[in-house]
């Protein structure tokens, strides 16, 4: 008997069908995978289901967990369901956890709702989840806020939310999106063993087809609202029918984005010189102070013009901190960053603005860089206030027109808000952003995590022609080591705040010599590695 029914789901905004007669079981245990490009409808499918969706939205067909029709409940009713028997996680962590509250009280919080236990006991029961998801509280403490964490720790708060009460069902929107290679296959290892040792279903939405063909034992696939395609996994791969799985199944393999490398040129574009980058410790008295902690431990990198340049580690290895202090947000403990051989400083003048316009990034988190109360024209025309001479109105909007159609977007989104966009859709306006006043070097802080597999090759390969046409040099971080072969020339490989390995890319990720480095590779997912795994017709 199915734990959850999924019969001719609708769901019309403002008279607009975004989704159309989908329909999907999952059973207990089971793990279902609902696949599909940017702006398909997969999180709409998980709003719906969990009865999440905007007000203005309106939703039709029928939904049953177990014996209840979900449409049908009053909203007491439904949350009553909601963490206990239906868990959720969800694509940007940023915005699910309170900023307000540390992420011990937030789990402590989620017990206590639903289970009639002390502030003791909500506590222990945090810091056990806490401690499943790989976030121990000895080294992690439960005091911690969410912008204390990176972004992949984040998501490991809001798993340990959705799965701290064992629920029957588990939504998970994306849930190893921002996480690096080694923490992500011990999310999914835990995933497994949750489903396998409680029966718990889970809908594993998902732009990584290696991701879900290791984990789904069902596959459908969602485009323009509809699921075109449904079945086993391992024959939905294989011996797909429909032509957009097809394309899904082509457009993940990035052997096409590769082209020629180009080696450092002179003079740099970027140099970092001895970074280190310190915060203070703990309070461990009233006057006593703990010692410091080194994020950022004496790095040091060059980046020519025209060079690709990636930048891997796990989550919390000090990669996010290393590009805040490159890009001045955070003053360096010691050493100096160098931007077209002049010195970046911390507090920058007025003169600094040239360098300022020369070196962009497109942070991890697009939702939480886009500012929610501004149309997409100003948030796209920000920079613009760097270039030498002021531009008119006429000749800002044509800069930002231009800058969409560059991302794929259509200008006249120009007057629509962040919340109207998909995930995938807002990092492409980030994007944007980045390049609309023509810098020389821009950082990518995991800036293609949160897209699907075609439209991660359309931005990649829309970077890599300006890279060739401009001599747009780049900084990528990632945890996608499939993207960093594919579109990098040298590789920086990240622990514990230290360049433990460098070299070309070819070298680094097809024979590393690092043990750390050896781990990242062989905790790759891999689609074709994941699909010999399973039986024929599976």
């Amino acid at each position: 008997m199915a734990l959850l029914t999924v019969s001719g789901l609708g769901v019309t905004i403002r008279d607009e069908a975004l989704l159309r007669d989908v329909s999907f079981e999952i059973a207990a245990g089971e793990v279902l995978g609902l696949a599909g490009e940017s702006g398909s409808g997969k999180s709409l499918t998980a709003l719906a289901v969990s009865r999440l969706l905007p007000a203005t939205a309106a939703a039709t067909g029928s939904v049953r967990f177990e014996d209840q029709e979900l449409l049908a409940l009053s909203e007491r009713e439904l949350c009553a369901i909601r963490g206990r028997g239906i868990g959720l996680v969800f694509q940007e962590p940023a915005t699910a956890l309170n900023p307000l509250l540390t992420v011990g009280a937030q789990v402590a919080e989620t017990v206590r709702i639903h289970l009639p236990v002390s502030k003791a006991e909500a506590r222990e029961r945090a810091a056990r989840a806490l401690r499943r998801v790989g976030l121990d509280p000895a080294r992690i403490p439960l005091g911690r806020y969410p912008h204390q964490l990176s972004g992949g720790q984040r998501q490991r708060v809001a798993l340990a939310l959705a799965v701290a009460l064992t629920p029957k069902l588990l939504i998970a929107d994306e849930p190893t999106t921002a996480l690096d290679v080694t923490t992500q296959a011990q999310i999914l290892a835990l995933l497994r063993e949750l489903s396998a040792a409680d029966g718990m279903a889970i809908l594993l939405i998902s732009h990584d087809l290696a991701v879900v063909a290791e984990m789904a034992d069902r596959l459908a696939i969602l485009h323009q609202g509809t699921i075109v395609e449904a079945g086993r996994t391992g024959t939905v791969l294989r011996s797909h029918h429909h032509p957009y799985t097809a394309a899904l199944v082509r457009d993940f393999t990035p052997a096409a984005l590769a082209r020629r490398r180009r080696g450092p040129a002179s003079p740099p574009v970027l140099e970092a010189l001895g970074i280190v980058r310190e915060y203070p410790g703990p309070r461990t008295g009233f006057m006593a102070q703990g010692p410091a902690l080194r994020a950022v431990d004496d790095v040091s990198l060059t980046i020519g013009p025209g060079e690709r340049v990636g930048l891997v580690g796990e989550s919390g290895s000090g990669k996010s901190t290393l590009v805040r202090t490159l890009l001045a947000l955070e003053p360096p403990s010691r050493g100096s960053v160098r931007v077209a051989g002049e010195t970046l400083a911390a507090r920058p003048t007025v003169p600094q603005r040239r360098l300022r316009r020369l070196l962009q990034v497109v942070f991890q988190d697009p939702y939480g860089s886009l500012n929610p109360r501004h149309r997409i024209e100003r948030i796209v025309a920000e920079p613009l206030h760097l270039l030498d001479a002021p531009l008119s109105r006429r000749e800002r909007t044509a800069r930002v027109a231009q800058a969409l159609v560059d991302v794929g977007l259509d200008p006249g989104s120009a007057r629509r808000f962040p919340h109207e966009f998909s995930g995938g859709q807002r990092q492409r306006i980030a994007i944007a952003r980045a390049l609309v006043v023509e810098p020389r070097l821009v950082i990518l802080d995991e800036a293609v995590s949160a897209l699907d597999a075609s439209l991660r090759t359309q931005i990649l390969e829309l970077l890599g022609r300006l890279s060739e046409a401009r001599g747009l040099a780049y900084l990528f971080v990632s945890h996608d080591l499939g993207v960093v072969r594919a579109v990098t020339d040298r590789t920086l490989v990240m622990q514990a705040g230290r360049i433990v390995e460098e070299g070309t890319t070819e070298q680094v990720l097809l024979a590393p010599r690092h043990p750390y480095t050896q781990a990242l590779v062989a905790a790759t997912p891999n689609l074709e590695r994941a699909l010999a795994g399973r039986a024929s017709g599976a």
